[in-house]
Parts: C-alpha cells; structure tokens; sequence
C-alpha cells in the first residue's frame, strides 16, 4: 500500500513538473511572439510633426501603397513637364523638375521640342499650356504605364485641345527630396498628340 502510494506521488510530481515546464515554455514563446509583434508594430510607427507637436501615424503596407505612388509620380512628371506659362524661366524651372524624375528620355523629348521651336511659340504667343490627366493604365508585371490625358494650350485668340497619349515604364529608386516617391521612368515616349479641337475665343 505504501509502495502503490509512493508511486502514485511520483506520477503526480511527474505531470506537474513536465505541465510546468510545458507552461514554462509556452510562456516564454508567447513572451516572444507579443515582443517581435510589439517590435514590428514599433517599426510601422512614425510620427509627424504639426506646428512642432509630434503626432503618431501608422505605416501602411508599402506593396498596398505602391501602385497609387507610381500613378502619382507619373501624373507629377506629365504635370509638370506639360505645365507652360510664356515666361523662360517657368518653363526651365518646370522642366527641371520633372526631368528628376525620368531617365534620359525626357530630356531627349525636352530637346526635341526645343529645337522644335515650341517652347519659343509659347513665349512669342504669350500661350498657357496644362493637361488634364484622364486615367492612368498600369502593367505590374512589365512595370509599364500608359498615360492617357488632353493637352490644353490656351492662346489670346483660341484654346487648342490636343490628345495626350504616352507610355513608358517605371522603376523602383532611392527616394531623395527630388524624388519623393523613389520611382524613376523610363524610356518614355509620345504615342499620340494629334489636335481634337481649335476653339476661337469670344472677342467683345
């Protein structure tokens, strides 16, 4: 009876050992689990700073993010590049810009439309030149865009509207102050830029 009893103790020292160390163990990878999530969450914490005063924001997921970034960067460089008032330095200024923000191709366009004659034009006919983006088509594989948008130059006489059609591709960069996004273009081209339509303006 006594022998029956001793071991019957030992059983029970045996499953509340192995179960405290089972807890044990759970613990301590439940202690790791909450601290590499608090570590992961710590890292999608930023804060912004307005008028001085720290304020928390939350990251989102960048791959999320990252399409909507692309069209924007395309948008700006198509705004900024198409974006004329008569005036040199406005035009230089504004190219500037957006030649940040695409290889070598822009610049060859840039050149092309110069030796044109066009930014001249602008200037001796005192022209206004905006866009108007319509949609912008993404191929996430191939990293290629579509630009699909009117080309708006405004004379003292007449506004012109001109189709706006470009494709090009995209891809991943560094971001710095000149490019926020971190997105550069590349091999860009015009694809259409045919007139719709030459409205004379109402003279009184």
């Amino acid at each position: 009876m006594l022998i029956k009893n001793i071991e019957q103790r030992i059983k029970i020292n045996k499953v509340i050992s192995i179960s405290t160390i089972a807890f044990a163990v759970f613990i301590v990878i439940a202690g790791f689990f909450f601290a590499y999530r608090m570590i992961e969450d710590s890292r999608r914490s930023i804060y912004i700073l307005d008028n001085g005063v720290p304020v928390l924001a939350k990251q989102t997921d960048v791959l999320l993010n990252r399409p909507v970034e692309y069209k924007a960067q395309i948008e700006l460089f198509h705004r900024l590049f198409f974006t004329l008032a008569p005036d040199d330095t406005y035009i230089k200024d504004n190219i500037q810009k957006s030649l940040y923000l695409i290889d070598d191709s822009g610049k060859k366009e840039y050149t092309n439309l110069k030796e044109k004659g066009f930014y001249n034009q602008i200037i001796a006919s005192s022209s206004m030149v905006s866009i108007h983006t319509d949609s912008i088509a993404l191929n996430m594989e191939q990293k290629k865009f579509s630009f699909f948008g009117k080309q708006m130059i405004t004379r003292k006489s007449s506004v012109i509207t001109r189709m706006l059609i470009t494709e090009g591709f995209f891809e991943d960069i560094i971001r710095s102050p000149n490019n926020p996004h971190g997105v550069i273009l590349k091999n860009w081209r015009i694809i259409n830029n045919e007139e719709l339509s030459n409205q004379n303006k109402n003279s009184y």
